[in-house]
């Protein structure tokens, strides 16, 4: 009987960070480099990932949204909710995400934040 076996966080940051070198401006490596770093706790670089790709692309909304949950794992209050309604003005529409994601546990009391999620309909 295979055994079936879990990703491997450090593995993947190792190959992605390879591939980073040699491609530093390959976007979708610099986003996935930004997810793991958070991912395994490495908030800081998940961060500077995350300004990365918003200098890259900085149309993406989704890319902004990520930021925006990067600065507020940091307690930036003012810095998040600024990226937050920039991810917002770019497209950026999951409402239903944006109440539930515990990367923004920080920004929830804020009457700001609330505002926000008025600016964006509930998901059908």
């Amino acid at each position: 009987m295979a055994k079936t076996s879990k990703p491997d966080p450090q593995f993947e940051i190792e190959f992605y960070e390879a591939v980073h070198r040699r491609c530093p401006g390959y976007t979708e490596v610099v986003s996935l480099l930004g997810g793991l770093y958070t991912k395994v706790g490495r908030i800081a670089d998940g961060l500077k990932m995350d300004r990365k790709l918003v200098r890259l692309e900085p149309t993406n909304a989704t890319a902004h949204y990520n930021l925006a949950c990067s600065l507020a794992l940091c307690k930036k209050r003012p810095d998040a909710l600024r990226t937050l309604r920039q991810a917002i003005a770019l497209g950026y529409d999951d409402r239903d995400w944006m109440e539930q994601d515990p990367d923004l546990e920080i920004l929830k009391p804020d009457p700001e934040f609330q505002q926000l999620l008025k600016q964006l309909k509930p998901q059908s």
